[in-house]
């Protein structure tokens, strides 16, 4: 698994060595090469592992944004400031579009 600047998960990487392990694999078995074909199915593999794990970590901090977002609109609210409620609705606005794209399928 490859790791972004955050040292975590990447979709996009996850993605690209997904396509490529099926092209190696495709390529592999058309050839009669079976370590080929072998090493692109274990690349797969392990893309679509990272672009799960990705997808389970962005919509993790989406649920965290969500619901310290809202927290921070009803302190807001409750106390009169404004700009805090605010601010809490756009963090929480945040996190569900970050979950509702890191919605597992």
């Amino acid at each position: 698994m490859s790791f972004n600047e955050n040292n975590g998960p990447n979709k996009t990487t996850g993605q690209w060595h997904s396509m490529k392990g099926t092209a190696k694999e495709t390529l592999g078995t058309l050839t009669g090469a079976q370590s080929w074909a072998q090493s692109g199915k274990q690349e797969h593999a392990a893309g679509e592992a990272e672009y799960d794990a990705a997808q389970a970590q962005g919509y993790a901090e989406g649920t965290k944004d969500r619901v310290g977002g809202r927290k921070d609109a009803v302190v807001g609210a409750v106390t009169g400031d404004r700009e805090q409620e605010a601010a809490g609705n756009v963090r929480r606005d945040k996190g569900e579009t970050q979950q509702s794209w890191n919605r597992p399928q």
